[in-house]
């Protein structure tokens, strides 16, 4: 590697514990990344003890050794899962310490293993990870979500490239749209997130009851519960810092309320999801719920998130992203949820954050349902916004008023 790349790849690292976490002396941090970040995971380690953190600690992972498992593991063996891994990160979540995953995967990883198994060990490990993901939809502490090239996922990207020129090139895309490039990367971002905020306080203010959705393949109305919150950029944790839970980020979000959602969604990237891809799919809703579903590819993987639980079927999250975000105009598709999501409007399958509820992060289960809010083992991210999506907005009296004309905004900030 280059020094400059090196360079990059420390500016990268000292974004990420300094910006994105946020994070503050007497914390600590864990750690979850593929044992190829290794690099980064050692880079942000430094720069975490330099900021005062008091243990940092790894959980790496390997896919070749998940890919292992599906090829020669006892066939009634996916139900188990060690049960430690999921103890561990409840254990910090709850003591309000750091938490940061770089997430990076193979997107055909799993490609022609059993669609039934994948879904068996994919509920095994959402059921264990339940206290953490309750913690964390509650947002108990500073969490972030960051990525790094693989070579597995580089060549899914960049498919018609020698090895090398794979990787070059996705580190290239991921400084760019991490701001990376900038001059001062850290002022970008305070300034990024000073328009998301700006955005976000526009959406609260303006009290919407409902989204409506149109484009081709889609025409769906979300509902949205009173009481909802609007949020984008920065977010502050129970534990009183202020953090960015996603780098890059490009959306504004809220919860939609989970028995108002009707009408018909096509997606417009794919999703990878469990190491498959599930290509052009469109999901009917019916009082909240989807009633009916069609994937050109990958339908029995989606088959296997919606029926995951009774909160699978229903919506947790609704996010707007204007079609002209640096990662849409790049024109490239990631397979990678972390940047497809910014690169479109999207929903979610399955929980709702608790937050983005007035007084959420503070109700029961039960409280929480009776307002709108979702519960899920699952929380998956799918794209259905594009050059060719509008969207209104619905007040409480029905009328409505335009809020995004072909993928962009119609109102600045």
């Amino acid at each position: 590697m280059t020094s400059d790349f090196n360079e990059t790849l420390q500016k990268y690292a000292d974004l990420i514990v300094q910006v994105g976490l946020n994070l503050r002396a007497g914390q600590k941090l864990i750690v979850r990344a593929p044992i190829q970040a290794a690099p980064l995971a050692r880079l942000v380690t430094v720069s975490a003890y330099r900021a005062g953190a008091r243990l940092v600690d790894v959980l790496y992972s390997d896919e070749e050794i998940t890919l292992a498992r599906f090829e020669n593991a006892p066939r009634d063996s996916f139900a188990e899962f060690p049960a430690y891994r999921a103890k561990v990160l409840e254990e910090y979540a709850a003591n309000g310490d750091a938490m940061l995953s770089i997430y990076s995967e193979n997107p055909d990883l799993l490609k022609g293993q059993d669609p039934n198994l994948i879904g068996i060990a994919t509920k095994a490990t959402a059921t264990h990870a339940r206290p953490y993901s309750q913690l964390i939809a509650r947002n108990n502490t500073n969490w972030l979500v960051v990525s790094i090239p693989i070579p597995s996922w580089a060549a899914k990207v960049f498919p018609g490239l020698s090895a090398d020129e794979q990787m070059t090139k996705l580190w290239d895309a991921l400084f760019e749209v991490t701001r990376l490039k900038r001059p001062d990367p850290a002022a970008d971002w305070k300034e990024h997130i000073r328009q998301l905020g700006a955005r976000k306080e526009m959406l609260n203010n303006k009290r919407y009851a409902a989204l409506k959705y149109r484009a081709p393949g889609t025409d769906l109305t979300i509902g949205l519960p009173d009481g909802h919150i609007w949020y984008g950029g920065d977010v502050k944790a129970a534990n009183g810092i202020n953090f960015i839970p996603n780098m890059p980020t490009e959306e504004v979000f809220t919860m939609p309320h989970k028995d108002r959602v009707d009408g018909v969604v096509r997606s417009s990237l794919p999703l990878s999801y469990s190491g498959t891809l599930i290509e052009n799919f469109s999901l009917t809703f019916k009082g909240g719920k989807v009633v009916d579903y069609k994937a050109e590819k990958g339908e029995h993987a989606l088959k296997n998130l919606l029926e995951m639980d009774e909160g699978s079927a229903r919506l947790g999250e609704v996010a707007l992203v204007p079609h002209n975000s640096p990662i849409a105009q790049s024109k490239l598709m990631f397979f990678n949820t972390l940047f497809d999501e910014n690169a479109a409007s999207h929903l979610a399958l399955g929980r709702a954050y608790q937050f983005t509820m007035q007084g959420g992060e503070k109700m029961s289960e039960e409280q929480f349902a009776a307002a709108g809010g979702n519960t899920s083992l699952a929380h998956v991210d799918f794209m259905v916004g594009s050059g060719k999506m509008d969207i209104d907005g619905v007040f409480a009296d029905g009328k409505t008023e335009p809020l995004m004309r072909n993928g962009e905004w119609v109102a600045p900030v």
